[in-house]
C-alpha cells in the first residue's frame, strides 16, 4: 500500500483529529464530502487523510469502535472507511450497530486471511471492501462511487433511463443492452442480471445479495447460478471473455460492474 505521508506533511493538516466532535478544517469543508476512518494505526490515518484533503474531502479520525460510532453520531460522515481489525470492538461489530440506525456508505479494510469477514460486512450492509496493502488512488475512487450511491438513493427514486461503462450500454426503457453499438441478445434472466449490477455499478456484490435480488430468497445459496450465467454474459459482451473489462469477478466474494467512473 501507498500508504506513507508525504515528508512534509504536518500535524496542521486539514482533517487532524478532534476530540469534540467538531469537523475538520478540510478545503471547501462547507461543501465537501465528509470521510471518517475508523482505524487504530495512525499511518494509515496519515495517508488517507492526505489523499482525502487533496481531492476535496474533509476527513476525520477514530482510533477505536466506539469512538467511531460516537463520531458518526455527532460529525455526520458522507462515507466511512472501517478497519475489522479494532483495539475494543470488532469492526464486523460496529458494522452491524451503525446499519441498525444508519445507511451511510461503508467501505471495509481488512488486513485477515479468508473471505469470510469480507462477506459478512457486506452482508450486513457494508458497501465495498479493500484488501490491505491497498492503494490509496484506487480508495479515493471507491469512495467517490459510495458517494454517487449515496446521492441516488437520496435524491429522486426515478433512475436513469440509460446506463454506460465504456461501449457497454443499457437502455432501461427499452430492455435492450448493446456493445460497441451492436445490440446484444439476453434472455429475461441475463437482462435482470444487467440491470441489478447496472443499479449497482462499481460496487462489490455477494453471490447472495446477487441470488436474493434476480432469482429470489429461496435461491441464495446457488451459487452455481452465477458461474453459468456470468459466463453466459461475458461470451456476449466481453471483448475478450476470458479477461473481462465489464464484469468482474471478486474472488470469493461476489461480481462487480464496472464503474462508469
Amino acid at each position: 500500500m501507498n500508504t506513507k505521508p508525504a515528508d512534509q506533511e504536518d500535524s496542521s493538516l486539514p482533517g487532524e483529529r478532534t476530540h469534540g466532535g467538531q469537523a475538520a478544517p478540510g478545503p471547501g469543508r462547507g461543501s465537501s464530502a465528509r470521510i471518517l476512518v475508523i482505524d487504530d494505526e495512525p499511518e494509515i490515518w496519515r495517508a488517507v487523510r492526505a489523499g482525502m484533503t487533496s481531492v476535496g474531502f474533509a476527513a476525520e479520525w477514530a482510533a477505536t469502535g466506539a469512538e467511531g460510532i460516537d463520531l458518526v453520531a455527532r460529525w455526520h460522515p458522507d462515507v466511512i472507511i472501517l478497519d475489522l481489525t479494532l483495539p475494543d470492538l470488532d469492526g464486523i461489530e460496529v458494522c452491524r450497530r451503525l446499519r441498525s440506525w444508519s445507511q451511510v456508505p461503508i467501505i471495509v479494510l481488512s488486513v485477515r486471511e479468508g473471505d469470510a469477514d469480507k462477506v459478512t460486512a457486506l452482508e450486513l450492509g457494508a458497501d465495498d471492501y479493500l484488501t490491505k496493502p491497498f492503494s490509496i488512488a484506487e480508495l479515493v475512487a471507491r469512495v467517490r462511487v459510495a458517494l454517487r450511491h449515496a446521492a441516488q438513493r437520496s435524491g429522486s427514486s426515478d433512475r436513469e433511463a440509460r446506463f454506460q461503462t465504456g461501449g457497454l450500454v443499457i437502455d432501461f426503457e427499452r430492455r435492450q443492452v448493446s456493445v460497441d453499438g451492436r445490440e446484444i441478445h439476453v434472455t429475461p434472466i441475463e437482462y435482470d442480471l444487467l440491470k441489478y449490477l447496472a443499479y449497482n455499478a462499481g460496487r462489490v456484490l455477494t453471490h447472495r445479495a446477487i441470488l436474493r435480488a434476480v432469482w429470489g430468497p429461496a435461491y441464495e445459496n446457488e451459487i452455481h447460478y452465477l458461474r453459468v450465467f456470468f459466463n453466459q454474459l461475458r461470451r456476449k459482451i466481453e471483448p475478450v471473455p476470458g479477461r473481462p473489462r465489464y464484469l468482474l469477478t471478486e474472488l470469493g466474494i461476489g461480481y462487480r460492474l464496472r464503474s462508469p467512473d
